[in-house]
């Protein structure tokens, strides 16, 4: 632990007048002011499986939660199940997260995109200590209080083509357990069968430098659906959001999140709330990130950092919330993301994009007919790959132009 607590103290360091003490005067502050006013909220916690609501960790929550419009790498999973088909690579992350005293959260997540098809597998646990006494004092039982969500995710890309980054559509299938040992309490264990339903799409918009990736998206989740377990709901959210990036280093993000239970009357869900998140890229292997959640009397405020070495990315999180003891640093998360690989698309890519300058070259020789050739290279590697089809067309519209024009110098 004291290794994580130097890592977060030199992330702090390095965003100037900012410290641990600081955030703690601002979030009691701001907290306060929650409890006080309007954003109140007395339903909170009505729900089964508090799980599903606590974020395994790395960006999304670094981000705030504010994710549905982002959803990159194996975060995406409890952001916007849409998210697997427009991986950039196959990642296997694990993740540790510190909660409440000796409880701690574990997660990993496996996923991989092929083509439009993005599948992936997740799974979280958290436990608990827990010891039973009886009415003397004397310890009665011992065992873990455990909470399990296993999630499977498959979506897929619609409509893709060079223009056009297409619309996800994703869905995951989870299954949440809780255990409770019989010789703690009785007959308390319960299962849940439970969906998340997802779309994606990203497009230009107000972009001021150039890129192939897009810089603006939108992305809607319904998340936790399913009905209630022995009168008990479970904490459904609908939640939508967008992202945009104005300028490289700088990605903003926004979502609204509206919670609602089967099996409550409207009045007992609780109230909408609202998440915000930032990310600075710094240089290519290290950036900064950070996230708020208003959420009744409950805000949270995120700190992390993304350390990129090449084949794995290191996620560190400093969160701030009602769980989280302020008078010390002790509410981490930590997740090692491994990059296994984008399938060669990459490799792809740079074949295309040499076919296709190439093309380019022979034409401005004026040799159109190699120009074409390469053109028709590139489309028997990416048939959806516009401009070369457009190229072709172009050319040999001349091609004929010139046949013509020979045609009638011959009759004269």
């Amino acid at each position: 632990m004291k290794r994580w607590i130097l890592l977060l103290q030199i992330l702090l360091f390095l965003i100037p007048g900012l410290s641990a003490g600081d955030l703690s005067e601002f979030y009691y502050g701001y907290s306060d002011f929650s409890d006080n006013s309007l954003f109140s909220d007395p339903n909170t916690g009505r729900t089964l499986f508090p799980t599903l609501l606590i974020p395994m960790g790395g960006l999304y929550e670094g981000m705030g939660t504010a994710y549905t419009a982002v959803a990159r790498g194996s975060s995406f999973l409890e952001a916007n199940p849409a998210g697997s088909s427009q991986l950039r690579n196959t990642e296997l992350s694990i993740i540790h997260n510190n909660w409440i005293s000796d409880s701690s959260l574990e997660s990993v997540v496996y996923a991989y995109r092929d083509g439009d098809l993005g599948l992936a597998f997740g799974t979280k646990i958290l436990y608990l200590p827990f010891t039973a006494y009886n009415r003397w004092g004397e310890r009665d039982s011992r065992g873990y209080v455990s909470e399990t969500v296993t999630s499977l995710n498959a979506s897929y890309n619609f409509f893709s083509s060079y223009y056009f980054h297409g619309i996800s559509l994703g869905g995951n299938l989870k299954m949440a357990y809780r255990h409770i040992p019989a010789g703690i309490y009785p007959e308390q264990s319960i299962f849940s069968v439970l969906a998340d339903i997802g779309t994606l799409t990203r497009f230009n918009f107000l972009k001021f430098y150039s890129s192939r990736e897009r810089n603006f998206s939108i992305g809607t989740a319904l998340k936790n659906i399913g009905m209630p377990d022995d009168g008990e709901p479970l904490p459904s959210v609908a939640a939508a959001g967008f992202a945009y990036s104005p300028i490289r280093p700088v990605l903003f993000s926004f979502d609204f999140s509206y919670p609602f239970a089967f099996g409550l009357p409207a009045e007992q869900w609780e109230k909408w709330y609202l998440s915000s998140g930032i990310q600075v890229q710094f240089t290519q292997f290290f950036s900064i990130h950070s996230g708020f959640t208003h959420r009744g009397a409950n805000p949270r405020f995120t700190l992390g950092s993304d350390i990129d070495f090449d084949y794995m990315n290191l996620i560190l999180n400093y969160t701030l919330d009602l769980t989280t003891q302020v008078s010390s640093l002790d509410r981490f998360s930590v997740e090692a993301k491994m990059n296994m690989g984008d399938r060669g698309r990459a490799d792809i890519q740079q074949q295309i994009d040499e076919y296709y300058i190439s093309g380019l070259e022979a034409y401005a020789e004026g040799e159109l007919q190699r120009a074409i050739d390469y053109w028709k290279a590139v489309l028997q590697i990416d048939p959806d790959f516009q401009p070369a089809s457009k190229n072709i067309a172009i050319v040999q519209e001349s091609l004929e132009l010139q046949e013509e024009m020979m045609e009638l110098n011959k009759v004269e």
